[in-house]
């Protein structure tokens, strides 16, 4: 089952976007900002994809996909 991490500050978002995934068989990670966001991605290195807000705090969206892209080559989608 494919894994997806979403990186959001707004939890009515993170929950939407989760919700929506899970109920077409997805598994989802979920990070409240761009630190616990990299955090997860190193937690777990088997997500297939991750769906980034732009403006978070610690760490803004494009940062993350940086660093990201360090050690991995997987999909980001920005939202």
């Amino acid at each position: 089952m494919k894994q997806i991490l979403i990186a959001d500050d707004e939890p009515r978002m993170r929950k939407l976007v989760s919700d929506l995934l899970k109920k077409e068989g997805f598994n989802t990670t979920e990070a409240k900002d761009g630190g616990e966001a990299l955090k997860r991605f190193h937690e777990n290195p088997q997500i297939d994809l991750v769906i980034i807000d732009v403006m978070m705090p610690v760490y803004d969206g494009w940062t993350v996909c940086r660093e990201i892209r360090k050690v991995a080559k997987i999909p980001k989608l920005f939202q």
